[in-house]
Parts: C-alpha cells; structure tokens; sequence
C-alpha cells in the first residue's frame, strides 16, 4: 500500500469532457429550496458527470502501454461514450460507517459477514460500498486475464464510479441528508448543485497511478481519508449558509468559494486511485498485451 494516506474527499463535480457528448447533461430544474430536482431522472444526469470525468482523468494516471489501450477504445468505455450508459445508483452505493462505530473505526470487521455477526440489526441498510469495490476490482482482474476486450472497459468504468462514491463523505455518514443537523437537503446541495455552480472552475489534476499492495484494504484507507473530512464539510455549508434567505446564487458562490479548493484537489484524487486500482489489476493479471 502506499505510504501516504492522503485525506480523500470527493464531492461531485460536473465538468465538460473533450470529445464527448453530453446530450443529457443539462442542469436539473430547481426543486423546493436545498431539496431534490422535480425532474425524473435529473439527478442521474448530474451524478454522471462526475462518473465521467474521474473515468476520463484516469486514463492520463496510467503507464504507458496501459494508457494506449484505454485512449485507443476511450470512446467504448461506458460513460464516455456517445450515448453514455451508467449502472443504477442505489442505497447500497454508500456505507454508513459511523452507525456501526465512532471515527476512527479501529475495531471495524473487514468483511460483511463480520459486521453482521458483531453489529446484528444494526448493520442493516448501512450500504456495500467497500464490498462493491473489491468484487469489481476482482472482476476486472479476471477480464484483464481473459483479453476480454469489452469486459475489461465496462468494469474498469463500474470501478471508476464506484470510487466516486467512495470519496464522498456523505456515502459514508447516517447524516448523509444533513438531517440531523438542521441541515436538510444538505446531499443534494452539495453533490448536485455545487458542482454546477462551479462549472469551468473544477480540474481533476491526479498523480500517477500506483500499484496497491493490498487493493482489499486500500478501501478502507480510502474510507478513512474521506470519512475526514465530514465534520469540515458541514461546517463550510453552515457557513455559507450564515446571513441567506435561502439557497440561492450568493449562497453557492459562498459555498464555493469554502469549499471549491477541497473539490478541484478531491477530484485529481478520486482519478488517481480509480487508475491506481485499473493499473494494479493489469498487473496482477499478468501486465496482459491488451490490444
């Protein structure tokens, strides 16, 4: 594993790719105030921007016989496609650690079977994110072993969105609302509008990938560094909140002026260890030709 255990967040960006189409990827219309979009379907189209250009950003992680394949069939990647196609987002697309136990989850089981035997009913609902993690990394590790083209895109873009969740530390609180902090429709703000507001203001600048040593673990490590920065990120909203009558321009240009910096720096890193999980399945399976 690596070294440095750098602080992990990411809250949902939406940013242009180049040369791919965004069809769908118009802004939602506004909903009650700090509430959801009143158009189905609206939220999907936000959150696949962000799916899309940590997939995107990762390619540029990659060494250079691995990066070629990706680029030379970027277009076939799910997400960045013509016609962009995502896997469903549901509950279990996030882990409510700190139901279970307090930061910094020391005493936490490492395998879902563990965590119902120690937590029984209370375990119930809290999500599966870690586990989607490792059960797409060992399948991407098969494809890479089979050549199988078509598999080895599809997975390593599953991953890439599954690690987006993961840098959010709202997919990893009970609080994930803001509802038990005064803070309602605080999700929605933060990883749907903010990112719209900010726009051309966010880069994904990652590091190199990296080979993880041990890629089951490295999810907890991720978990730790998101995890974080949760108490930072409420009280930057309460901030930009302060003196507003509502949730409307000066409050997302307050709230992205607090929290603009964490996004951009967010995003490089959630680009970084999708990559660093693509690069390390590649070279588990035996750095494959991948044509």
């Amino acid at each position: 594993m690596r070294g440095r255990w750098a602080v992990r967040m990411l809250l949902t960006a939406a940013l242009p790719l180049a040369g791919v189409a965004f069809a769908d990827a118009q802004p939602a219309p506004a909903g009650p105030p700090g509430g959801r979009p009143t158009e189905p379907g609206s939220r999907e189209r936000v959150l696949e921007l962000a799916h899309q250009v940590v997939a995107s950003a990762a390619i540029d992680t990659l060494p250079k016989q691995l990066k070629s394949f990706y680029k030379e069939h970027r277009l076939e990647i799910p997400s960045l496609a013509l016609e962009p196609e995502f896997p469903s987002r549901g509950p279990d697309r996030r882990f409510l650690v700190d139901r279970l136990l307090p930061f910094p989850f020391r005493e936490l089981p490492r395998s879902e079977a563990a965590i119902r035997t120690k937590y029984g009913e209370k375990a119930e609902g809290i999500g599966r994110l870690p586990w989607l993690i490792q059960e797409s990394y060992a399948r991407l590790v098969e494809a890479m072993k089979a050549g199988d083209k078509d598999a080895i895109l599809t997975e390593s873009d599953r991953l890439a969105g599954l690690v987006v969740d993961m840098h959010s530390p709202l997919n990893l609180t009970e609080n994930y609302d803001g509802q038990q902090t005064g803070q309602h429709g605080l999700w929605v703000r933060l990883v749907e509008k903010l990112p719209q507001a900010m726009s051309k203001d966010l880069k994904a600048s990652p590091d190199a990938a990296n080979y993880l040593d041990t890629p089951k673990e490295y999810v907890f490590s991720m978990m730790l560094g998101t995890y974080v920065w949760l108490d930072n990120t409420l009280y930057l909203e309460e901030l930009a909140r302060r003196g507003k009558a509502g949730y409307g321009d000066p409050y997302f240009e307050d709230l992205a002026r607090r929290v603009g910096p964490i996004l951009r720096e967010r995003l490089g890193r959630a680009a970084e260890d999708a990559g660093s999980y693509w690069y390390t399945a590649w070279t588990v399976a035996g750095r494959p030709d991948l044509k």
